[in-house]
This record gives C-alpha cells, structure tokens and sequence, in this order.
C-alpha cells in the first residue's frame, strides 16, 4: 500500500491507462474489460484490473493536473511494477488545421509547471513519449482509418486563462498542437523510472476556431480512443 492506492502487490497490470476522471475509469472498465476487479478506491481515485483480448491490463484515475497525476503516476511506478503507461483523455486545439474528434499522438510535452523547473535547475528536461509506443499508436490509428496528428503539445497548470489564450502565441509559432494539464508529469517520471509511456489524448474543442464537440460526439471519440491505446498496448 502507499498512501494514496490501497491495492495489494499484484493487483495491477504492467500494462494502464491513466484517465483524469474516476468516473471514466469505471467506464473504461465496464466497456472494454472481462473480468474486472476493482483494486482502488482511496480518495474516490478509483482503480481496476481486467482483461482485454486475452491480456492483462489496469486503469487508473490520476484526477486533473500535473500535481495530481504525478502522486499517483510516482506511487504506481515505484509499488506496482508498471512498465507501460498510456494517459487517455482530451486536450484543447491550438491549430486551426486539427479539428475536433481528431486523436492527438503527444510526442512531447512542453510545461509552464514549477515541478520541472524545481526539478532540473539551470536545464530544460525534454519531456518526451516512448518512441516504441508513438510509432505503434500511430500505425494502430492508421489501420483503423483515424484521424491523428502527432506533435508537441503543452501541459499547463492554469485550465482558466485570464489573458484569453494570450500566452500560447509563441507554442502556437513553434508547432503545438494542443494544450492539456498532465503529459509533462507522466513523460518526466516514466524517464526517471525506465518505464515507456505516450500520451493519447482526443481534441475536444478548439481554441483557435471555438469548436466543441457534442456530448454524443465525445462519447463516440472517447471510444475510438480508448480502443487505440488498448491495441496499442497489445
């Protein structure tokens, strides 16, 4: 046990995903997994472990943003023996060209967060996906005839933006695809562990154009991710 994941040593898969949301983790479970045992529910951050085509493999939710996501992603790495990560969620458009529905393949993530800059002084960490993963979502997506780019993104900690989308100018001159609030934390302590991890995250609206998906639209996306990152973990 650690202090926020009650489960017992073995309960988890090497292989998760890591929705923000509880409640899409419950969901995840019941629509894509046999056999499921619910393994935590500290704090509400519920946990669970089941079977999909025949392997093993856990959700976990982290809740929002990177302090958040980076307890649990920390607790998982160093109790449980994870090896492969996936965080599955949505992220907001910083280009007109990607419309939403489209699944962003997070190749890097670039953070205004403290924690990194606390973390590597005078240095600027990459905050990179593993390439094993990236190349296999991204041929997993084109099999399956999905929309897909893949690119930088940023992991913010504000998810108000008092300055209108102001401070994104320069991330949007240099290729940023889409904004989010925890890939910097997965990608930076993965590294530190060993362990591989990607970011797959669906445009659910768009901050340049103000396009937003439906509730039905979300949902239908959400599926067409979900089902992306459990093949490629396969």
């Amino acid at each position: 046990m650690t202090p926020h994941i009650e489960a017992a040593p073995g309960d988890y898969a090497e292989d998760i995903l890591l929705p923000g949301d509880p409640a899409r983790a419950e969901w995840i479970a019941e629509t894509f997994l046999e056999n499921v045992k619910i393994v935590n529910r500290v704090r509400g951050a519920t946990g669970l472990t089941g079977m999909y085509k025949g392997r093993r493999v856990s959700v976990q939710a982290t809740g929002m943003g990177m302090p958040s996501a980076a307890i649990y992603i920390n607790e998982l790495l160093m109790e449980y023996g994870i090896k492969r990560m996936i965080r599955v969620g949505t992220c907001g458009g910083l280009n007109a060209d990607y419309k939403v529905r489209d699944i962003v393949l997070a190749q890097a993530a670039s953070t205004n967060s403290a924690q990194n800059a606390a973390l590597f002084g005078q240095y600027q960490f990459a905050s990179i996906a593993d390439f094993g993963l990236l190349r296999k979502a991204a041929d997993e997506a084109e099999k399956a005839g999905l929309r897909t780019v893949v690119g930088g993104i940023v992991t913010d900690d504000n998810f108000y933006d008092p300055l209108g989308g102001a401070p994104y100018e320069v991330l949007k001159k240099h290729g940023t695809v889409a904004v989010e609030m925890e890939t910097a934390a997965l990608y930076t302590i993965a590294a530190r562990y060993g362990a591989k991890a990607l970011t797959v995250a669906t445009i659910s609206d768009c901050l340049i154009t103000h396009e937003q998906l439906s509730s039905d639209a979300r949902q239908e996306s959400l599926v067409e991710m979900v089902t992306l990152a459990l093949d490629t973990l396969g």
